[in-house]
């Protein structure tokens, strides 16, 4: 099963906006550019909505069939485990290994000495194709490497064996994700990170490092968009170059048997990908320079623009708008410590309640949505929308029928922010 080079994950918190989604593709796809959709929904949103896997299944097989779409397309069981993996078997073919609890959790002095050993021929000044510097590696260095990650990639091995056994190999994707992780990872971390995972005999099609900055939910990035462009170019060299190291055919398993290797096609997965607008350019230079692919995630950004849709039909939709943020107030502690990672709310500048009430259509949608240009923008007030879906839940069908009354209204929204302000920045302009 393979996934094609450009893939984009597209969420979707309530399993409403499938088709809405695809049309972003489609409309891609008739100007040049072949984009594989993957719906990705992850177990804690299951949970907090009430959703099971076979929903997110069902919303994509109905989309597909509804809009004729003719190209693969996948569904992502997103940041599981193995205490939660067997949720998602049956009804996913793609799967992202969370494994960062496992970062730094230390190997067993077998495993790191049989690592150290397998990698000795990189001790010295290693030279990577597409980087100017050259790295001067010690034995402590792969140590100190091994010491922190090999655990994490050793669970992924696990899990990756536990699907082979059940969905039989080569009938899924799969995706390792060290992004959740203290620090970003260094080219050097990187290469040894993926020398471990083919020696894990996983065939991973992506994997998601840590990049510098702040991938804060529904925002843009913060942080030196130069410093992260330069990294973003340090990884794809690094992958390419790994994939030859320790492709098919390349001596590293444990047992000094030959494996698989890594694919060839392996690319770099941007995790909390949605409306970080700043690094969108700087990732198709790259992606231009190396002819590499990539897969971006999305994914509450759907989410927001079915919320951004109910603003703007008014009467219901905008007393649903209110009632979410009036609640989120409320209960921004319980909401927000799931995210405390991926979020930065200064809660002083939250507009209040009472405030918002009196806002019309206009002034709500001009304080929600991402237009940093606009003076009423609230990237504060967006955050914390962003994790509010909970509430949107709770209301039950009174949100639901809401999303099909003014389904014609949501729809556009959806499909212009995947296309217009996701795919035309990375993927098609100049």
């Amino acid at each position: 099963m393979i996934l094609e080079k450009y893939s984009f994950g597209i969420g979707d918190r309530f399993c409403r906006q499938g088709e809405a989604q695809l049309a972003a593709l489609i409309k891609a796809k008739q100007r040049g550019a072949s984009i594989t959709p993957v719906w990705n929904k992850s177990h804690r949103e299951h949970i907090i909505i009430g959703t099971t896997p076979s929903d997110t299944r069902r919303e994509a097989d109905d989309a597909v069939a509804a809009c004729g779409w003719d190209g693969s397309y996948f569904v992502d069981a997103d940041h599981i485990g193995r205490n939660n993996v067997d949720e998602f078997i049956e009804s996913s073919d793609f799967f992202t290994l969370d494994v960062a609890d496992f970062i730094s959790a230390g190997p067993d002095e077998s495993s790191l000495r049989e690592f150290i050993a397998s990698q000795s021929k990189y001790i010295g000044s290693l030279s990577i194709p597409g980087i100017e510097q050259r790295f001067d590696i010690s034995k402590e260095d792969i140590e100190q490497i091994a010491a922190k990650f090999l655990p994490a990639v050793q669970e992924a091995g696990r899990i990756y064996r536990h699907l082979e056994s059940v969905k039989g190999a080569g009938n899924f994707v799969t995706e390792v994700s060290m992004d959740e992780s203290d620090t970003p990872q260094t080219p050097v971390e990187l290469f040894f990170i993926l020398a471990a995972i083919a020696r894990e005999g996983i065939r991973p099609q992506t994997i998601a490092p840590k990049f510098t900055g702040r991938f804060n939910k529904g925002v843009d990035y913060i942080g030196d968009v130069s410093q992260f462009a330069s990294q973003f170019e340090q990884d794809i060299a690094v992958i390419n170059f790994a994939t030859k190291e320790f492709g098919p055919g390349s001596h590293f398993a444990k047992s000094g048997e030959m494996g698989a290797g890594l694919p060839a096609d392996l690319k770099l997965s941007v995790h909390s990908g949605s409306d970080k607008f700043s690094i969108y350019r700087p990732m198709s230079t790259a992606m231009k320079k190396f002819d590499a692919g990539l897969h971006l995630k999305t994914a509450g950004t759907t989410w927001l623009e079915e919320l951004t849709g109910l603003i703007i039909a008014g009467g219901e939709g905008l007393a649903i708008a209110r009632q979410v943020y009036a609640k989120a107030i409320l209960r921004f502690d319980e909401l927000c410590a799931p995210y405390a990672a991926v979020i930065d709310i200064d809660r002083e500048k939250l507009p209040a309640p009472q405030a918002v009430d009196r806002w019309d259509e206009k002034a709500f949608v001009s304080a929600l949505r991402h237009n940093p240009s606009c003076k009423r923008y609230n990237h504060n007030l967006r955050q914390l929308l962003h994790v509010a879906y909970k509430i949107a839940a709770e209301m039950g069908g009174r949100y639901l029928d809401a999303l099909e009354k003014y389904g014609d209204i949501i729809a556009p929204n959806v499909t212009e922010n995947i296309y217009e302000r996701h795919i035309k920045p990375i993927f098609m302009e100049d």
